[in-house]
Parts: structure tokens; sequence; C-alpha cells
């Protein structure tokens, strides 16, 4: 080793490399710190800044990581091909050195050097850990360790390439096509199950992109002490058949025995039961929320998710066999914490959503599509069973022919996951923890009140409410949420596993029966939901009136420029905290919620026993009553004080509680507008009024479901948010990192190289 590291330093390559590595890392560097110095420049607070310094996808750690293969093979290439081309290795041969001797001192001298690099990393390391604010210690060390793990594992196939040839250059260039090919393995042989692990866990790709992200993971580290000692077993078999005259024969069953063995110990180190995981990072970023964890927790048993993934749909992609690794990942901080559970996938043809497909495969069955697709695609048709058949295995039909993910316990309860139409597709923490809670609790039930014009939970028209009740595609969709929905009438009492009743926008009055059935779910503590709307006051005020609450007369106005009267902004007032205090977060940043054609919820009786706050309410200048105007679009309102229109503030939305005995507390929402939920007002966007209804609907339903559901897997903002470090300091930072720094390896190489020429 020491004699290699002499060698290795008496030659120009070894400072060049570390010179530009130096320069290259001054440069990340020194961008990155300007990046985030200019973000706070702008007024903006950083998220956690460790990780977008160091590691990450955009720290100088990662773009070291993409490009050391261009320095590895260039210190790499000389170590055996070298003795071969010189001649010297038969003097290495008949010295008192054993051949394994010859391989570990050789790597060993790559892997001190390594420590070098590692030691140049270190002083950005350093830094950041004087200028960032609460630095994230731990996180930076776990980015450096999988750096130096990289340069371990790119050395040991160098050092095997260079013992295969006595050509210095076919040796770099060897190293790079292997390292090319661990790269692309990872997709080889994907529609085989045992075939598709082994290939997978063969690939280097983003392999150490887990270490940058702050977690240690066992079956990675094991990765890369397999793959190490994989292409020294190599090198060492190589040199062993070249000194006892090995036949091929012998030689190459020594590969496969080392390659076997390898194999086996990569398979079984990533079996889930044997993995183990350490999250460094100080908030714990790479693990689920405890809310999670605790949930999961309560799943005993078996747990199998099966994803249903048709051919002929738009979503093929997001689950086809190329993707299915990919996919699975999504899922690994779940199998961190229940390790048996078990990820199947069923692929299927069947009617879709790909309109290609409808216009290139016009008249063609499924079944003749399918294979059609499949000679494109170059798939294996036996591969895919048909939809029948998928229905007789699990009732997917709801879905149109999309992914949908299906969670199963041994005792036969279900959950459907799925997969959204928005930027970022796949569902997150809370979507799959909702899920997965829907199987050891019971789901909120919420019933939509029909029979007079009520806005349905089914209704996809511009008026209805199915975009946020029941929209498969729409991740905040009660349905994605844990919530159950189902439309009712009040012909018959309310059901006991209905948890909320929603009435919205009556176009007739409740009969005696209907409002009797009404009366006593209300009488027994049901929490209740209740939207007026102009014009149905007649019809609503009695339901409300039982609240001790009226709709009145009229319609709200806030004369604008931009908008028509009737667009109300109304403002979240802070008594909505006491229905969620995650409403500060709305009222902190100035949102409002509109709601379009509203009347104004009175109090008319305080005898009723409940505590009644105002949610939402109009500004009290610029808005009223409007009793005379009707027609918006061609005519102006003004206040007509004689009449009774005043300029004042006017509740929007109320808030009832009171307690029930033996029950939970009694919670209830009256709105006087119906639009405010419609699919038209939640797709129209209003420059200036800052609109938050997909908010409102959230934190209605957190608090008519006493914060079970939608699931909170909110995290402490990580506390290194600053940077103790100006602007102006930033010219002597590119001074130290992009000039000195290297300059100072420079010129101890060019000391270091006369001194050994003098000699």
């Amino acid at each position: 080793m020491k004699t290699e590291l002499r060698v290795l330093f008496f030659s120009p390559i070894a400072w060049m490399v570390l010179i530009v590595f130096a320069f290259q890392l001054g440069l990340g560097y020194c961008d990155r710190l300007s990046d985030e110095l200019r973000s706070l420049a702008m007024g903006y607070s950083l998220y956690n800044a460790t990780a977008s310094l160091i590691g990450g996808y955009r720290g100088v750690f990662s773009e070291m990581l993409n490009n050391l293969y261009l320095y590895i093979p260039l210190l790499t290439m000389g170590l055996m091909s070298r003795e071969l081309s010189s001649g010297s290795i038969k003097l290495l041969y008949s010295s008192p050195v054993s051949n394994l001797q010859i391989i570990l001192g050789k790597y060993l001298s790559v892997v001190v050097y390594g420590l070098i690099l590692v030691a140049v990393l270190l002083v950005p390391l350093i830094f950041s850990a004087l200028i960032v604010k609460s630095a994230d210690i731990p996180f930076m060390f776990t980015a450096l360790l999988g750096v130096f793990m990289t340069i371990c594992t790119y050395a040991a196939i160098g050092l095997f390439m260079s013992t295969i040839t006595k050509y210095q250059v076919v040796a770099a260039i060897g190293t790079l096509a292997v390292l090319a090919v661990l790269n692309f393995i990872g997709n080889v042989g994907q529609d085989i199950d045992f075939v598709r692990d082994l290939t997978y866990w063969l690939s280097i790709s983003g392999r150490s992109k887990i270490f940058l992200e702050g977690m240690i993971c066992s079956r990675d580290i094991i990765y890369f002490l397999l793959v190490i000692c994989m292409f020294l077993a190599f090198a060492f078999i190589k040199l062993q058949g070249e000194r006892l005259k090995k036949s091929i024969l012998k030689t190459s069953g020594s590969y496969l025995v080392v390659s076997a063995f390898i194999l086996i110990g990569g398979y079984v180190s990533s079996r889930p039961m044997m993995i183990v995981y350490y999250d460094a990072t100080a908030t714990k970023l790479n693990t689920l929320t405890e809310n999670s964890q605790d949930i999961v927790g309560k799943i005993d048993g078996g747990l199998t998710l099966t994803t249903y993934v048709n051919l002929l749909d738009d979503t093929w992609y997001n689950g086809s066999p190329s993707a299915k690794n990919f996919d699975m990942e999504r899922f690994e901080r779940y199998v961190r914490f229940k390790p048996d559970m078990k990820i199947d996938y069923v692929y299927y043809y069947g009617p879709g959503t790909n309109a290609h497909n409808d216009k290139v495969y016009k008249g063609l069955s499924p079944k003749e599509r399918m294979l059609k697709v499949c000679e494109g695609y170059d798939y294996d048709p036996d591969m895919f069973i048909s939809a029948e058949k998928v229905q007789k295995m699990e009732d997917i039909s709801a879905e149109n022919g999309r992914i949908v993910r299906v969670f199963k316990r041994d005792n036969g309860q279900k959950a459907y996951l799925r997969i959204y139409n928005d930027i970022y597709v796949h569902p997150f923490e809370s979507e799959i923890t909702a899920a997965l809670k829907t199987l050891v609790a019971k789901s909120p039930l919420i019933a939509f009140v029909t029979g007079h014009g009520e806005r349905a939970c089914g209704d996809y028209g511009d008026r209805g409410y199915a975009a946020f009740a029941k929209n498969p595609t729409f991740r905040n969709a009660l349905i994605n949420q844990g919530f159950q929905v189902r439309d009712l009438t009040l012909t018959q009492p309310v059901p006991a596993d209905v948890d909320v009743l929603v009435i919205s926008d009556m176009k007739t009055s409740l009969t005696l029966e209907e409002f009797a059935n009404y009366s006593s779910f209300v009488d027994n503590g049901g929490n209740l939901i209740v939207l007026g709307e102009v014009k149905r006051q007649e019809h609503m005020n009695p339901v409300v009136e039982k609240l001790g609450l009226r709709f009145s007369d009229g319609i709200l106005v806030a004369p604008s420029r931009q908008y028509l009267d009737d667009v109300i902004a109304a403002r979240i007032t802070e008594g909505a905290l006491n229905a969620s205090p995650y409403f500060a977060q709305l009222i902190r940043r100035g949102n409002t919620i509109i709601t379009p054609s509203a009347c104004a919820v009175e109090i008319i009786d305080t005898t009723k026993g409940f505590k009644i706050s105002e949610v939402l309410a109009t500004n009290p200048q610029g808005s009223w009553i409007e009793y005379e105007t009707t027609d918006f679009i061609n005519e102006k309102s003004t206040v007509n004080n004689k009449i009774g229109e005043i300029e004042k503030s006017n509740s929007v939305m109320l808030y009832l509680t009171r307690s029930i005995k033996n029950k939970p507390q009694q919670r209830i929402f009256v709105i006087g507008d119906s639009d405010c939920l419609s699919t038209k007002e939640l797709s129209t966007s209003r420059a200036g009024l800052n609109g938050a209804n997909f908010s409102l609907i959230t934190e209605m339903f957190r608090c008519l479901s006493y914060d079970e559901y939608p699931i909170e897997t909110g995290r402490v903002r990580p506390p290194d948010n600053n940077l103790h470090l100006s602007q102006n300091m930033m010219v002597w930072v590119k001074i130290l990192f992009v000039w000195l720094i290297p300059l100072a390896i420079m010129a101890w190489s060019i000391v270091f190289l006369i001194r050994r020429k003098r000699r």
C-alpha cells in the first residue's frame, strides 16, 4: 500500500485529479451558497438549509457524486495494468507477498486516496456547520459516508478492470463500461420477480441517494460491501489463475461461485425482515410520522397491498413492470414498520381511458387491443388477465380502468388507494395512512340529503358536490382522505352509522315526517352541515331555526370594480379557531373564502344550548344585505338605508357546539351559501381574492370527525432555516473555495514533484 501510494503521488494524475476535484467542489458549493443567500435577501425563509447545501437533490455532495465516475478510473487504471505492461508483475509473483496482499495493498492505496478526497469534502462540511443556524451535523456525515462508500466501490471495480488488461486506457474505459452496466442492469428482467429483485439489487444507480437524504440503511451498506468484495475477489481470482496457470474453465467456475454467493447475500439482505434503518436527520424526515407509525402498529396479522394495473389505460406506465421497483419504493417507509406486508401486482386488460387506443384500435375488442399493445412493447401476453377475471378477484369496476391499489388484511377488511390527476400523481403519506386507518378504525360516513333538489355528492355538474366528495382522481376528495360518502333521503330515520349529515340548497320544504327524522338526528347529537342559498330561505329556514338560527332575506353584496357585487370574499374570523386551529394559517396568510350569491346567517334564539362561534363574515365597510337589486350583471347595487340596507359586517358562516350526555360533543356548521363548495367554485380562480375554499372543506370535515380525518402528517419544520453569513462575505468565500484551496493543493503538488525530481 505504501509503495502504491508513492507511485500514485509521484505521478501528476493523482495531483491533477485532486486539484480539479477541489476546484469543482468549490464552484458547486459557492453556487449553492449563493442561491441560499439570495433567497434570504429576497425575504424568503430557508427550509432545511443543511440539505440544500450538502446533500439532498441539489447539494454539493450530490453534484460531486454525479462526477465521481470521471475521477476514479483515472486513479485505478494503472494499479495492475502498469505491472502487466512493464513486466514488474513477475517481480511481484517472486516476492514474499501473496496475491491477496497484492490486491488488498493496491486497493487500500486508492481507499487512502479516497480518504483524502473525503478530507477535501470536509472543508465545506465544517464551513456549513459554522454558518448554518442549528446545522444538522449527523445528516452531513451520513451524506459524507455515502460519498466514501461510492468511492470505495468504484475503486474495487477499477482495480479488477486493471487486472485484465495491460493497457491503462483500456482499463479506464472498461471501468466506465462496468459502471454503465451496473447503472443499466436495474432495468433487466423486470417481468420475472426473482430476476427483477436480483438485477435491481445489482444496480448501483441511485444507491447513494438514501445517504444524501440522511438515511443509513443496512441494505445499501451491505450492497456496497458485497460489490467491493465481489470485484476484489474477481481480481484475486484473475491473479491466482495466471500465477498458478489455472484453466479457463476453473477460473470461470470461481467467478460463478463468487457471483452466486454475492447475489444470494444481496437477495437475503434486501428482504424487508432483514433491513435495519437509521434516520440521521434532526427532524426524522425519512421516517413515518408518529401518527402513521401508531396506525401501522395497530394492524396485526397479515396485510397485502395489491395494485391493479390496466394495460389499456392512461395510468398504465405508473405501475408497469419497468416502473415496478420504483413504485414499490413509495411504500418502503411503511414496510419498514410492517416488514411482513406483501406487495403484489395484477396486470390486466379492459376498458380504460386511453384516447389513443380508442382512436388507433377502434373496433377491436379489449383482448385484440391488448395483443396489439403487447406486440408493440414486446410484452408477454400471458402476463395479462381479462377485466372479467379481475372482477372475480376484486370489484374495481368503479375505478374506470385506472390504477387502483387495495389494502387487504387477513380478516378480509379492505381499503382503496388511488393515483390522482395532479402534478404529484401518487399518494402522499396522508392518503396512504388514511387508507390504512380505515382498516383499524371506523371510517366517518358523510350522508348528503337528497329528495328536494339538494346538491348531491354524486353530481359532477357545476353546482354539484362530487368534486370534493367522491371524485376518485382528486387527491383531497373525501373518499381519498378516509371518509365514506353516500346520498340519503329523510323519508326514513337517519341510520345510526351516519356521522355527518349534509343539507344543501333545498328547493322544496321537508315533509313533516322528514323534518321529524331530521330533528331526531339533531336531538341525538348528530353532526351537521347546513348550506343555505339565496331564494331558498323559505325552505331552508325551518331546518336552521331548530338550531336557533335564520338565513336572512336579501343577498350579501360587496361591490368591486373587478367582480359582480354578489361575489363575497368572506374573511376568516378568530372564531374559526374554535373549530380548527389550522384556520390560524389561513388567517395569517390573509386567505378568504369565496361565497357567491350568499345570504347572511342570523342568531335568533340562544336558548338551544349551543355555543356559537362566527367563522366567516363580510367586511364591516363596503358590504351589506341588498334587498332591491337582483340583476348584478347590468346593475350596480347601492346602499338604501330607508329599507334597512346597512353597511356592516354580517355573518356568513357559524359554528355551533353543545354537549350531549354520554356522547361526543355535537358540532354543526351553518353556511349562507351552497355554491362555495360546488365544482365550479372550486375550479375557479379569482385574482386578488386569495380564496381558500378547499382548505375550508378540509378543516370542516377535520372538525366534524374530531380530528381523526384527514390524517395529520405534518412535521416539525427543520431548525436550520438561516445562515450566519452576509452576501458581502460571498466574494471572500469564493476566493477561499474556488481559488485558494485548489491553488494551495497545486502549489504543494509542484513542490512535492520538484523535490522528488531533485532526489
